[in-house]
């Protein structure tokens, strides 16, 4: 199945804003900036269960794709297992390893290269021996495995410091990992579905193991993020917000004062990636009669839809990893296909992009 999807967006040049480069349009009216075709789409991964939230990474000279399995469906159940597939040419993927942690949700898997070592980061739900009827997001912890080549791998190890925080993605930057935890003002057990009462925090670690606080960048609304780091420490982050918006907030060392502006679209599991000298975000686009797995370019704090995927129903967390200035390869899971039976299957895709000029 091919899909080619053509953006015309304006000519990029690159500015500082809180010293974090931004590329933004050179003239309003030109239209020459390059097109981004989506081709070879391909289910990579489907078991008859519900496979989701991936990630994508390239280590070693090889690629490693991560995802959750659960035979349950999306929702928080102690039945998923995270899927870790390895490839050495993006095509053919073979299973290198499979974790889970007793009692708890394993979701949203992310990758991170910190200190020579692949790190697989995950949040986890505590669900006891069946799918909770209450879910205490206070009871939210961390975990982690790691290896050293690709091959052999660490047992899960709980993350010391996350305690109450629902961790999601991954950067390091100049001997530093951080991630996103997500966490109760102040750790007051309300009902989950208000989230106004939901912080982000920014938190630090020496060795991707032992976490600590550095700093709050939402205060209310808080949700999935993913920063990247500039060479100066000045970190760019693209943050879900609420069902009309998500965010753009910007900070320099030592990341105790935010700049947030709105993005005007809901981006559902956000994904914020450099791409030669411009920058690529993905997610799902809630529109009508589905939602779509879709890609843009930031420019000047704004979005430029470039690409949508083939996706509908439940779909988005996407991956990305860039093979050159021109090449490019994407993950995503959809629930927009049928199996041989008719039923709805919840699958692994990947697809190669390409920026024409």
């Amino acid at each position: 199945m091919n899909l080619r999807t053509r953006c015309h967006l304006a000519t990029l040049f690159v500015h500082t804003v809180a010293g974090v480069y931004l590329p933004t349009a050179a003239n309003a009216g030109e239209t020459v900036f390059p097109d981004v075709h989506v081709t070879n789409v391909r289910r990579v991964f489907h078991n008859r269960e519900h496979n989701a939230f991936t990630d994508l990474i390239r280590f070693r000279e090889r690629f490693y794709l991560a995802f959750r399995s659960c035979p349950d469906g999306h929702s928080v159940y102690p039945t998923s297992t995270i899927i870790i597939l390895e490839s050495v040419d993006a095509r053919t993927w073979r299973p290198v390893h499979h974790f889970r942690v007793a009692k708890r949700d394993t979701r949203d898997p992310h990758f991170l290269v910190f200190k020579d070592k692949l790190f697989v980061y995950t949040g986890t739900w505590y669900c006891g021996d069946s799918a909770p009827e209450v879910r205490e997001f206070n009871k939210h912890l961390g975990y982690a495995v790691w290896s050293a080549d690709g091959r052999g791998w660490s047992e899960p190890v709980m993350l010391e410091g996350t305690y109450g925080h629902y961790i999601w993605r991954a950067a390091a930057h100049d001997g530093t990992a951080y991630l996103c935890g997500r966490r109760k003002r102040e750790f007051v057990e309300t009902p989950g579905k208000i989230r106004s009462d939901v912080e982000s925090a920014m938190l630090a670690s020496d060795d991707g193991l032992i976490w600590r606080t550095r700093a709050l960048f939402q205060t209310t609304q808080g949700n999935e993020t993913a920063f990247l780091f500039e060479p100066d420490g000045s970190v760019l982050a693209v943050a879900r917000f609420t069902l009309d918006n998500s965010q753009l907030c910007r900070a320099r060392p030592p990341y105790t004062q935010w700049e947030r502006t709105d993005l005007d679209r809901f981006i559902g599991g956000p994904l914020l990636a450099r791409w030669g000298e411009r920058l690529l975000v993905g997610g799902r686009k809630i529109t009508a009669p589905v939602p779509r797995t879709t890609l843009y370019w930031l420019t000047d704090g704004k979005l430029q839809q470039c690409a949508e995927l083939p996706s509908g129903g439940d779909n988005s967390y996407p991956g990305f990893v860039a093979l050159g200035p021109k090449r490019g390869l994407l993950s995503w899971y959809s629930s927009h296909e049928k199996d041989d039976v008719g039923n709805t299957m919840t699958a692994i895709y990947l697809a190669d992009l390409e920026i024409a000029e």
